[in-house]
């Protein structure tokens, strides 16, 4: 909506007589109209003497002539357009000032809706993008964890096989020292099961050989010491190997001195 200055165009135009003006264009007041209507004051000329009146005829009476003062009448227009045209101004302006404001306040209420709905949507859009970032941490969060239970479900499993192959190795290595220490044992028992022949029937010849002698027993201490760890150790013949190898060696050496004296 808007408005601008419009001009009027005025013209005036005299009747074939010359007796009346008439204005083109221009809307005159009922005021205007009346005041020209008004009859003027005729101009003020000096006369010849009045000639002796005349009986005269009776007549019917003339109407004054009707004149107007185009001057004035043009002043009047003049002032009745410009009236018009400022009222029509004001008018105008008032109507635009009153359409200005509104456009005003559409244009700031256009202006809130389309600020808001930039926020609602840039909101939306933050939400959105907060959410599939969460999402996302999520995801990978549960990935993770999966990851890491199957490594550790893996390195159980190894862990497991692993403690299996080695239970397996030392059940291996206590069956072969078990029957490492079954083998000593019995090669210990049948040791001294040799020595004790070997000493009973080494007495036995020397008690036939020798009976004007006195017998004293060879290495009595050696052999005391023997019996009491066989008695102390019964099924554990090998925990007195040590003290019946000393007791052989105390044999022989007691053999070769009977030799060399020949006693």
């Amino acid at each position: 909506m808007g408005g601008s200055n419009s001009t009027r165009r005025v013209s005036f135009e005299s009747d074939e007589n010359d007796n009346v003006t008439v204005v083109k264009g221009v809307r005159l007041s009922e005021n205007v109209i009346n005041r020209m209507r008004e009859p003027s004051k005729p101009p003020f000329r000096s006369s010849p003497p009045p000639e002796p009146e005349a009986p005269a005829a009776p007549s019917k009476p003339t109407p004054p002539p009707f004149s107007v003062d185009e001057s004035e009448l043009r002043r009047k227009i003049t002032e009745e357009v410009q009236k018009g045209l400022e009222e029509e101004r004001s008018k105008t302006q008032y109507e635009l000032h009153q359409w200005l404001e509104k456009e005003r306040a559409r244009v700031k209420a256009q202006a809130h809706s389309d600020a808001q709905a930039h926020v609602q949507g840039e909101v939306s859009r933050i939400l959105a993008s907060e959410r599939a970032a969460a999402l996302d941490s999520v995801q990978k969060a549960a990935l993770r964890e999966r990851v890491t239970a199957e490594e550790e479900r893996i390195r159980t499993k190894l862990l497991a096989k692993q403690l299996e192959e080695r239970d397996q190795q030392l059940r291996k290595q206590d069956a072969f020292y078990r029957e490492q220490l079954n083998k000593l044992e019995e090669r210990s028992t049948q040791f001294y099961k040799v020595t004790n022949e070997n000493y009973h029937k080494a007495a036995d010849e020397v008690n036939a050989k020798f009976r004007r002698y006195e017998i004293s027993p060879v290495c009595a201490e050696l052999q005391d010491q023997i019996l009491k760890c066989y008695r102390e150790n019964a099924g554990k013949t090998l925990l007195c190997s040590n003290i019946a190898s000393l007791y052989m060696q105390c044999v022989d050496s007691a053999k070769q001195n009977k030799l060399r004296t020949g006693g």
